[in-house]
């Protein structure tokens, strides 16, 4: 603005110098017709002008801007300097897109941009390899017109992403797929997917390996067992050394019995072939067998108190929730000294229904519960070998948990006691089904 008046004091100073000069000289009519022919020749500079601006508006990346006269000269000046600055900009912006597409690209995983209405905005080659995308063509399209598996589906309108998807047999290459949906933005969503093919693949060798290897286990420790309890009960047996061997050899086989048991049990569980049967369990008769046989596996050295606080049944599988609950009770019996007290309770809470073991046992240290269920994890190796636990028991019980949509909790108190709740989601209980 300061240049535009800079640029007009000596014109406008001029122009009225010379029309006071007419006037006085000649009279008022010269003087008027002087400044109308002044204005007159201004104007049609200025339309001009404006003319060539409009035709460079007309195709601004293929014309050369006008270079302007007067006023206009620095107008069209700042104009070229504002179209190079923002040319400039736009090409670092390209180019930084550009690199951040060749780093995604680089990715193992396959990462594709969802708008707000779950369309393709952009895909790497290795999701378009995952989903059979092409990412020239595919762009604005639909991802449930192009990914149809009903499981994808019912993920993406859940809107509920906190644990990944696996996706099976994906065409046209048979791929197992892990993915995952993150938000961000102004609500688009980054899909991401990865090839556990490989992995599933070694899971289920280590799987059929465990029970193949378990199930051949089974044969020959029955008939030694057999022989073992044979043995020991001749009564020409009288050699105390041979009675004492033949009683350990007998523990020992019972408690190889009962590992391979429990990894049977686990390998079963791990099955993706194998989906849970569901029916209908009458929790509160459930939890009277198991307090049953938890006082004859205690021998009556032990206090357990059933508690049953709500009569709600569950819909499940009756022996995985037999052998989960079952487990957790086995461990409070051996880990809760003589006269100890075990608590088992079933009751409603929060909309959840819970069942608990609770012990006045030995407790476990904080730094123990995050590793709890991992398979052959020890607090105390010496004393779990002498109270018989295989190390797989908690891993079952989660497995269990994971397959019924419920939660484990575990909470300890060293020298106070510990307590294990299985939470099981609202929807189980038959009460809630049947007035659905």
């Amino acid at each position: 603005m300061v240049y535009f008046w800079q640029r007009m004091l000596l014109p406008v100073s001029l122009l009225l110098v010379a029309a006071i000069f007419l006037w006085i000289a000649f009279d008022a009519l010269v003087a008027v017709l002087f400044l109308a022919l002044f204005i007159l020749v201004y104007l049609t500079f200025h339309l001009y002008q404006l003319l060539l601006l409009e035709n460079w508006l007309t195709d601004p990346e293929n014309r050369a801007i006008p270079t302007g006269r007067g006023l206009w000269e620095e107008v069209f000046a700042q104009i070229t300097k504002m179209i190079h600055n923002n040319r400039k900009d736009r090409e670092q912006r390209i180019a930084a897109l550009q690199h951040l597409e060749q780093a995604t690209s680089a990715l193992p995983e396959g990462v594709v941009i969802l708008s707000a209405a779950d369309r393709i905005e952009w895909c790497n080659p290795v999701a378009e390899h995952h989903f059979a995308l092409n990412n020239a063509h595919d762009v604005g399209q639909q991802i449930t017109y192009l990914v149809r598996q009903p499981e994808f589906i019912e993920y993406l309108a859940q809107q509920n992403f906190t644990e990944p998807l696996f996706m099976r047999g994906m065409r046209p290459h048979g791929l197992t797929l892990s993915i995952k949906l993150i938000h961000y933005g102004d609500a688009r969503k980054l899909l991401i997917s990865r090839d556990i093919t490989r992995f599933e693949r070694i899971e289920t060798m280590r799987q059929d390996f465990v029970a193949n290897v378990s199930h051949e286990l089974r044969t020959p420790l029955t008939v030694v067992s057999g022989f073992v309890e044979t043995l020991h009960d001749m009564p020409s047996l009288e050699n105390d050394m041979a009675r004492r061997a033949l009683h350990l050899m007998s523990e020992q086989t019972q408690r190889m019995e009962r590992l391979v048991d429990d990894l049977l049990t686990l390998s079963k569980l791990e099955d993706a072939h194998n989906p849970l049967q569901d029916e209908s369990i009458d929790m509160p008769a459930l939890l009277r067998t198991m307090h049953q046989e938890g006082l004859s596996l205690s021998g009556e050295q032990h206090q357990i108190i059933l508690e049953i606080e709500t009569e709600l049944s569950l819909l499940g599988s009756y022996d995985e929730l037999h052998s989960a609950f079952g487990n957790l009770l086995s461990n409070a019996i051996r880990y809760t000294p003589k006269g100890g007290e075990i608590f088992l309770r079933w009751q409603e809470q929060n909309g959840q229904l819970v069942f608990s073991v609770r012990d006045s046992g030995i407790g476990i240290s904080p730094d123990h519960i995050p590793r709890l269920t991992e398979r052959f994890y020890r607090v105390d190796k010496s004393r779990s070998r002498e109270t018989g636990g295989t190390g797989l028991g908690l891993a079952i019980v989660k497995h269990v948990a994971n397959r019924h949509q419920a939660q484990l909790i575990i909470t300890s108190i060293e020298g106070e006691g510990s307590t294990f709740s299985i939470l099981f989601p609202a929807k189980r209980s038959l009460l809630v089904m049947e007035k659905t």
